[in-house]
């Protein structure tokens, strides 16, 4: 895996994420490092929070601020202070009026109190005119739909006209995950602390979270010496997997690839894998389909070799090819069950996709030579769940995978995982809603087969290989928006992510 350490920095999102359960003892140990109380580091928060506010709404003179009775709420009562002290209108409603739960959030209250603050009931009216909310109901812990008053605050936050900040993260959204089992807040803007959170980059995070912003409270230099268990790959760190060729570089050896389904009728699912794994960068890629379809793909893209799907050319193709895929337009009928069980016989790096992963819920197996690349549909079908389960915990899901499968494990959707049995797990924090397409997951197939057959390891190839495309749909939708994008649209773009070195001369 790639050293998250060095790819940090304190402009942007880190590149390193944290489980939940990990939280508490991070900033214990991070305000020891630096001999802070936790108080300190809870003053760090709220001063964080009201500097990001002034920057994002520096006109606003009326702030409304929803505090809940946990750390979370210490935050708010903070920002509400700074605000106060500097010549805003603060209105403070909070859920708790006795003593909160945290010996810190209570240190923050009692403060706000001395200044002079008020403390509202969260029945009262709210203002007239109120510029921005924040958010700092509930933080991290939550694991459950938020009850009442929460639920109720909530919702009349997200009716009102202004812009929410949410404090950490958006009331509602479960950190562990992603989930929302009921009430959450819709913010325009997120400020997260310390750490990233699983739940901030998958799931529903993308819905609810707006722009997510990330500060360290100076605990930057302590962080970098802390080996995170998952991390963050985004665009910016293709080129650490990616390099710039050699100039005497032959076809060989960027891989020889074959790509193994397309029955009749499902010409195109095939076709869009192996221009796929072309414009990622194959030295050789040998289609194995229904004989109707070898015309049409010869002529939509001649620089794939095209054979019909029999016994002797898929014996003939598994010995020559380096890498194997297998599985998009496939079919389920007696066409597709043998060469499939014939492609199980082999020990060649493989991915499987599509109709490959269906046959394998009818007969499952474990092997660590495969990458799967299953959608939450398919993904209850290995599990012998209902997609409402991985949906419910994507985190859980992937590991489960893994575990029974082997191999890499490729979760797609919103935040798309990554997971190995080995235990490694990253987030592809790149894509759009217009990628909710058919045929999006057919390119994705052909790019990692391309990657694995660059000399990727399974696991660097489907992390590359999933940033690189959920990053060519970033630049085709900064050109013509999200609706209406096409699978084969990507290609236009791929160019920039499998050449990094293209995109960082242009910026």
């Amino acid at each position: 895996m790639t050293n998250l350490n060095k790819l940090s920095n304190s402009t942007s999102l880190p590149y390193s994420v944290w489980p939940v359960e990990a939280m508490a003892q991070l900033e214990r140990e991070g305000a020891d490092a630096l001999g802070l109380t936790l108080f300190e580091l809870m003053q760090r928060a709220g001063e964080a929070a009201f500097a990001s506010l002034r920057a994002l709404w520096p006109d606003s003179q009326h702030w409304l601020i929803l505090c809940g009775h946990g750390n979370n709420g210490g935050d708010g009562f903070i920002v509400a202070r700074l605000a106060q002290s500097a010549g805003l209108t603060v209105t403070v409603i909070a859920c708790e009026g006795s003593k909160l739960l945290p010996e810190e959030a209570e240190q923050a209250r009692e403060a706000w109190l001395a200044a002079g603050g008020v403390i509202h009931d969260p029945a009262m009216a709210w203002p007239e005119k109120v510029e921005v909310i924040v958010d700092a109901l509930l933080g991290t812990g939550l694991n459950k739909s938020p009850k009442a008053p929460y639920d109720q605050l909530i919702a009349q936050a997200n009716a009102h006209p202004a812009e929410i900040f949410a404090v950490d993260i958006p009331s509602g959204l479960v950190a562990a995950n992603g989930t929302t089992p009921g009430a959450v807040i819709s913010a325009a803007h997120t400020l997260t602390f310390i750490a990233l959170k699983p739940g901030l980059l998958t799931g529903k995070a993308r819905d609810v979270t707006g722009q997510l912003h990330f500060h360290a409270l100076s605990l930057d230099p302590w962080l970098a010496g802390q080996v995170a268990p998952m991390a963050r790959y985004d665009a910016s760190t293709l080129s650490h997997w990616l390099k710039p060729r050699r100039p005497t570089s032959h076809k060989g050896d960027h891989g020889k690839l074959v790509i193994i389904g397309g029955d009749h009728g499902t010409a195109g699912a095939i076709r869009m894998t192996g221009e796929a794994a072309l414009r990622a960068g194959a030295g050789l890629v040998r289609v194995l389909t229904h004989k109707h379809n070898i015309t049409p793909l010869l002529t939509a893209r001649p620089e794939l070799m095209v054979e019909e799907l029999s016994g002797a050319a898929l014996d003939k193709a598994l010995e020559w090819a380096d890498v194997i895929v297998v599985g998009p337009g496939l079919g389920q009928g007696e066409w597709g069950k043998k060469a499939l069980q014939k492609v199980e016989n082999s020990q060649k790096p493989m991915l499987w996709d599509a109709d490959a992963l269906n046959l394998l819920a009818i007969r499952p197996d474990k092997r660590q030579n495969r990458i799967i690349t299953p959608h939450p549909g398919e993904a209850a079908r290995l599990l012998n769940s209902k997609t409402s389960d991985i949906e419910s915990d994507r985190l859980h899901a992937a590991k489960e995978l893994a575990k029974r499968y082997g191999g890499v494990v490729v979760l797609k959707g919103a935040g798309t995982l990554i997971a190995s049995e080995a235990g490694e797990m990253a987030f592809a924090d790149v894509g759009n809603a217009g990628m909710a397409s058919g045929g999006m997951g057919d390119v994705l197939s052909g790019i990692i087969g391309s990657l694995l057959g660059q000399k990727l390891s399974p696991f660097d190839a489907a992390c590359a290989g999933c940033v690189a495309h959920g990053a060519a749909a970033e630049a085709v939708s900064a050109r013509c928006g999200t609706r209406g994008m096409l699978a084969t649209d990507l290609f236009s773009k791929l160019y920039l992510f499998v050449n990094p070195e293209i995109l960082n001369k242009k910026e």
